[in-house]
């Protein structure tokens, strides 16, 4: 968290508001993992070009180059005409004639990095390893079996890896699996045809709602206008350990796989 929608929700959210605001300023708090590269400085009067997603990266273009953003596990962004003075976990503000721009990241595990361009370095090597993305024409059934293809991990954790499909993410996988039948321990390798169709269909199905739903909050997670997501008050699965299987009554069960909790219906979900 956040994961591919809440990201997709924060670039609605932003875009048409900042696309052409000039910067006049730029400030750093305490350090995320990666240092900015450039000096905060030189980003005074730049214009901010159209914002675009990867994954979970944001791309804000800065006339020549740009801002590769990630929220890491907790971080969030918020554009405002004011906002209050930075406390200890707000750590980038972009300062723009339209309004501030703000990173607040409670973990630090986000990332603001400046990169020449998409295709340069640290952007270009940052996004090589990147699958397709779920909601274009390339996530197909063929594509998602021919990279599972000689994985012997659980289908969950070939899912949550990002190198065959980008941006499916932990409460998403577990919703999806669920919505296409599969229990999330399977060998990712065991997949046929059949059940990748279904797998596709049910990753684009659950993404779909989640934007529409405007993502999930669970803890820290508001688009840039502040306000939170409601996806979670859907799930059939994800967190509801111990409750009725909205289809069959079975008690949901939580296992953990690669330190991420999953959320399976024994009965509807299979190897």
């Amino acid at each position: 968290m956040p994961e591919l929608p809440e990201v997709e929700v924060t670039r609605l959210s932003l875009t048409h508001r900042i696309e052409g605001a000039r910067v006049r300023a730029a400030r750093l708090g305490k350090p995320l993992r990666w240092p900015l590269g450039v000096e905060p400085d030189s980003l005074a009067g730049r214009i901010v070009g159209p914002l675009l997603r990867r994954g979970k990266y944001l791309w804000m273009p800065l006339d020549t180059g740009g801002i590769l953003l990630h929220l890491g596990m907790s971080g969030s962004l918020r554009f405002e005409a004011a906002l209050p003075p930075p406390g200890p976990h707000d750590h980038f503000e972009l300062d723009t004639d339209r309004g501030t721009l703000r990173l607040t990241d409670p973990r630090r595990f986000g990332a603001v990095v400046w990169s020449d361009g998409l295709d340069r370095a640290p952007a270009a090597t940052l996004l090589a390893r990147l699958g397709v993305e779920p909601l274009e024409r390339g996530f197909s059934a063929s594509v998602l079996q021919e990279g599972l293809r000689g994985r012997r991990v659980a289908i969950k954790q070939a899912l949550l890896a990002g190198d065959v499909v980008v941006g499916v993410g932990n409460i998403y996988c577990s919703e999806a699996l669920f919505e296409a039948g599969i229990d999330p321990e399977t060998p990712a390798q065991q997949l046929g045809a059949e059940r990748c169709e279904r797998l596709v269909a049910a990753v684009q199905d659950v993404l779909r709602r989640a934007l529409a739903a405007g993502g999930s909050t669970l803890r820290d997670f508001r688009d840039a206008h502040g306000m939170g997501g409601a996806f979670q008050s859907q799930a059939r699965v994800y967190d509801r350990a111990g409750l009725p299987c909205r289809h069959c009554a079975t008690p949901i069960q939580r296992i953990v796989q690669g330190q991420r909790a999953t959320y399976f219906c024994p009965s509807c979900q299979h190897p």
